[in-house]
C-alpha cells in the first residue's frame, strides 16, 4: 500500500495498492490535469531527486519549499511564536534534514492550510511532528485526499491559535479559502499570510484575486468584497503570499483596499 502523490497538484492520497483513477482536485476546473495525462508519484521517490531550501525571510519567519520546483511549486511558512510555532501550507518535501532543521526551530505546534491546492502532504507532516493538528476550514472538507484523525475542521469565519496568530476564513478561490494573521509579524507591525486566497501580483503594490488562477476564471463582485471585509479588522503592514517572490513589504493593507478597488472597475 502506497499513499501515491498527484504529480500536476503534489496531494498525497488515502493509501491504496494502485495508484488512484484520477486525482479530483485536477479534474475540477479550477485546477488542470497535466499535458501528459493523469501522473503519480510518491515521497520516497521525491526525497532521491529533491531537497528542502530553507530560509530565514524575517526574524521568527522561515521559509521552506522544496527544489527544484515540482508541481505548484508553492514554498511553506513556519512562524514562531513563544507559546508555539505554526507550518503553513505545507511543503511537498519532508527528509529527514528537513526534520531536524524544523526541530531546532522550534518544532511545529499547529499546521494550518489556506486550500486544497498547496496541502501537500500535511498528514506527513503532522505524524513527523508529535501529531500536530492540522487546521482545516470544515468549507473544503469535502477536499481531503488523505483523510486522518489530526485534522480539525474549524467552521467559523476566524480561529484563534494563540495571542499572536489567527485564521481567517476569506473564501472566494474556495469557499473555505483561509488566510492566517501574524499580529507580531514585521516588527509588530502585522503579517498578513494569504496563500493564493490573495495573489501577490507581478506588480508587488499590488494583489489580486481569482477563482481559478491556471484557468484564468475571475471572481466575482460578492467574493472579492467578503475577502476585504474578512480582514479589514486586522492591521498589517506585509502579505506574504504562497511563493518565495510573493511578498507586498510594505503598506500592504492599503494595496488590498486599492486592488480590489481597481478589480472592481475592471469587471464592472
Amino acid at each position: 500500500m502506497e499513499n501515491y502523490i498527484c504529480a500536476t497538484c503534489g496531494v498525497q492520497f488515502d493509501a491504496s495498492e494502485t495508484p488512484p483513477a484520477n486525482c479530483p482536485i485536477c479534474d475540477d476546473e479550477r485546477q488542470y490535469v497535466g499535458a501528459n495525462g493523469q501522473q503519480w508519484t510518491t515521497l520516497e521517490k521525491l526525497k532521491r531527486t529533491h531537497h528542502n531550501r530553507i530560509a530565514t525571510l524575517e526574524p521568527n519567519l522561515c521559509g521552506i519549499g522544496s527544489e527544484p520546483s515540482f508541481a505548484i511549486g508553492h514554498r511553506s511558512l513556519l512562524v514562531q511564536t513563544q507559546n508555539g510555532n505554526a507550518f503553513w501550507d505545507p511543503t511537498l518535501l519532508l527528509d529527514e534534514t528537513t526534520i531536524e532543521t524544523v526541530r531546532a526551530l522550534g518544532g511545529i505546534k499547529w499546521i494550518a492550510v489556506s486550500h486544497p491546492h498547496l496541502v501537500t502532504v500535511c498528514v506527513e507532516w503532522s505524524r513527523a511532528f508529535d501529531n500536530a493538528p492540522i487546521y482545516w476550514h470544515a468549507d473544503n472538507r469535502d477536499w481531503v485526499m488523505r483523510h486522518d484523525g489530526n485534522f480539525i475542521f474549524w467552521e467559523t469565519e476566524i480561529q484563534t491559535l494563540n495571542d499572536e496568530l489567527t485564521l481567517i476564513r476569506g473564501g472566494g478561490h474556495f469557499e473555505g479559502s483561509a488566510m492566517l494573521h501574524w499580529k507580531n509579524g514585521a516588527a509588530r507591525r502585522g503579517v498578513l499570510i494569504t496563500g493564493d486566497t490573495i495573489q501577490v501580483a507581478s506588480d508587488r503594490r499590488f494583489v489580486s484575486f481569482m477563482y481559478s488562477y491556471p484557468n484564468m476564471i475571475p471572481l466575482n463582485a460578492r467574493a472579492i468584497t467578503r475577502i476585504v471585509n474578512a480582514i479589514e479588522p486586522f492591521v498589517f503592514e506585509k502579505i506574504y503570499g504562497g511563493w518565495w517572490h510573493s511578498v507586498v513589504a510594505s503598506d500592504a493593507k492599503n494595496a488590498v483596499k486599492r486592488s480590489a478597488e481597481r478589480y472592481l472597475r475592471a469587471i464592472g
